[in-house]
């Protein structure tokens, strides 16, 4: 039996290439943004001014992303900002994965931007591995103009820290028999799935390396971080027993948050984000034909102090005005009247069983809730999603379907 060859393929500063991608498809003659101090950011008038991508010249000035656009421009006072296109974006993504499956028997995307290919067996077809990965990104550099790094091991954790190596534009290896040269002396808060919590509690420990925790008592390492801390541990050893399938895991929660432009001060005004957010995740749920069982309601006040409360449903619903029927009860709970500067809708335990306990007042509203939220979704699907609004939306000061990616990302289009 073959030994299984494992490629994590992920693309360096994907939306930042895309958009330099895009720009030079619409003017052959513009500059290219990868090669001058540049990034990709949010509005800084919605609140929303991130970097969410940079270009290598701008690494040199301590760009990171996440950071806001107002601080990036303090180090490099000279940088270029650009409004993204996540339409162009999920298309470049599926060019991407296209190219991907002409090649590899399996391929898992992981995220828009990165995915795994089992390429094990393979060699009678490319011969060596290792000189076809590097075939495969001078295809995909060529042909779709952007590029990526490919980091090639014998499961999924070594391939993806693999692939995480110098870059950009590299091909790199972690087999087994590299992990003691290539992995173990890389500070532990790079290993895949250390978190910045779990990094300060593993320092306190004396864990300074990915080496020193592979190395730790595991028990000892589980005891401090649960169940997160087994996980870790193994991956610091090099261990991944999951494999890459193409089959999409079912989604087992919905939700959506997002920043709101203001600070929220009135009952009236911070409901209808509630509900605005509600929108989006009963039109998700019902795509996916789900349920769920469980919702909850977050907030994070002008101070950035976070609060949230959940409840358990009696019967699993994917309608959209009992999600924020729900949603507004725990929000009454859970604000005492702090301005608000983001809030969040999330829900759990979804399932795609749907019983229902017959109630003599609410049964028959729910039947026609349901027929009615099916209406709308249809008419939404055919004719775009601000087809059809609620009244209470006209001239209101969000989107009636917003929070977590915007539009564009949710659907893959601007209409």
């Amino acid at each position: 039996m073959p030994e299984p060859i494992i490629f994590h393929v992920d693309v360096n500063s994907a939306f930042l290439s895309w958009e330099a991608c895009y720009q030079l498809e619409q003017n052959p003659q513009s500059e290219d943004i990868r090669l001058i101090p540049s990034v990709i950011g949010g509005s800084e008038e919605m609140r929303h001014g991130i970097v969410l991508a940079k270009s290598s010249p701008a690494k040199p000035f301590g760009i990171a992303t996440g950071e806001p656009l107002a601080q990036a421009r303090r180090k490099c006072p000279n940088l270029q900002v650009f409004s993204p296109h996540f339409d162009v974006y999920v298309e470049k993504s599926k060019s991407l994965f296209e190219l991907l499956r002409r090649y590899a028997p399996v391929v898992e995307q992981f995220s828009i931007d990165e995915g795994y290919c089992d390429m094990t067996g393979t060699e009678g077809l490319y011969g060596d591995l290792v000189s076809f990965a590097h075939r495969l990104k001078e295809e995909i550099k060529n042909q779709l103009g952007f590029t990526v790094n490919i980091g090639i091991s014998r499961n999924k954790i070594l391939a993806k820290m693999a692939s995480d190596f110098l870059k950009p534009d590299r091909v790199h290896t972690l087999f087994p028999e590299e992990i003691s040269t290539k992995m173990w002396p890389l500070p532990v808060g790079e290993l895949f799935y250390v978190g910045r919590s779990s990094c300060k509690k593993l320092q306190t420990l004396g864990i300074r390396t990915i080496g020193d925790l592979a190395h730790y008592d595991k028990n000892i390492i589980i005891s401090h971080l649960n169940k997160q801390g087994e996980t870790i541990w193994k991956f610091a050893n090099g261990i991944d027993v999951s494999e890459v399938t193409a089959s999409q895991s079912e989604n087992k929660g919905y939700g959506n948050s997002m920043t709101i432009p203001y600070d929220v001060e009135d009952l009236e005004t911070a409901k209808l984000f509630l509900l605005s957010l509600c929108e989006t995740v009963g039109a998700r749920l019902r795509s996916d034909h789900a349920f769920i069982q469980t919702i909850s309601v977050s907030i994070v006040d002008s101070s950035f102090h976070h609060h949230s409360k959940q409840m358990t449903l009696d019967c699993a619903t994917n309608i959209t005005e009992k999600i924020f029927m729900f949603a507004c009860q725990l929000f009454d709970q859970l604000w005492k009247g702090e301005p608000i500067r983001l809030i969040g809708v999330s829900t759990s335990k979804a399932t795609k069983e749907h019983f229902v306990q017959y109630d003599l007042f609410e049964t028959e509203k729910d039947e026609k809730l349901e027929k009615l939220n099916s209406a709308i979704d249809r008419i939404r699907n055919k004719y775009g999603e601000d087809s059809v609004k609620r009244a209470r939306f006209l001239d209101a000061p969000t989107e009636h379907m917003s929070g977590g990616i915007n539009k564009a990302k949710r659907t893959g289009t601007t209409k």
